[in-house]
């Protein structure tokens, strides 16, 4: 059995159940980080030093964290065909777009907009800093909807793991009340995503726990 903790409000949570539930594999997810505790418990601490979510265990395996490291430890362990290539040029290429992902669109939304938006009370916000951090992130969207135009979805032709680490910060990119550009082929990649059943029950999740907590 695959164990999982952290909160289904964690941006990093959804993507790795997203990655389960693609690839038909369950789990047994503990409500940790936040309000929910346990990461400061010593048996926490020991399986990850951090205190931070996700953290996961395959059976009796050694406890994996790190988003990024456990998405694609369940990719090289379950998936099939297409979604982590079992050629290395090919997964190289997924491999690519899914750190892409992870550095310019996760890291450069999450933190600077969706927590300065979200998370932080109107009072205390920083509208400059806010501006900045949109105009940093569209660059990267701009690159995006470029490949997106000739491409189905952001390594190619079918779902990969790239797919979850970029598609799963869209959800909260559409939702939260911010000025957005006008990317018609990242649009239309998003209502595609909110088609797909699995990214609807792990990612366009419920986050209001989190408004005005910093």
């Amino acid at each position: 059995m695959i164990k999982l903790w952290g909160r289904r409000s964690s941006s990093n949570v959804q993507a790795v159940l997203w990655c389960l539930a693609e690839l038909d594999l369950e789990c047994d997810r503990v409500d940790a980080g936040y309000t929910y505790g346990v990461v400061d418990t010593d048996e926490y601490r020991d399986m990850n030093p951090n205190g931070t979510v996700p953290t996961l265990q395959d059976g009796h395996a050694e406890p994996l964290w790190e988003s990024g490291a456990i998405l694609r430890y369940l990719a090289s362990q379950y998936a099939e065909g297409d979604f982590w290539p079992g050629d290395q040029q090919a997964r190289s290429h997924v491999d690519k777009w899914a750190e892409w992902s992870k550095i310019n669109i996760a890291g450069k939304f999450t933190g600077p907009i969706f927590w300065q938006v979200v998370r932080i009370p109107e009072h205390r916000r920083d509208p400059v800093l806010i501006q900045t951090g949109l105009e940093k992130l569209t660059h990267y969207l701009d690159i995006a909807d470029r490949q997106l135009a000739s491409n189905t979805y952001i390594a190619g032709e079918v779902l990969t793991l790239a797919d979850i680490q970029f598609g799963h910060c869209l959800y909260r990119y559409f939702d939260i009340d911010i000025e957005r550009k006008t990317l018609p082929n990242l649009s239309r990649y998003y209502e595609q995503l909110c088609a797909r059943p699995h990214f609807v029950s792990s990612v366009m999740v419920d986050y209001s726990e989190l408004i005005d907590s910093l």
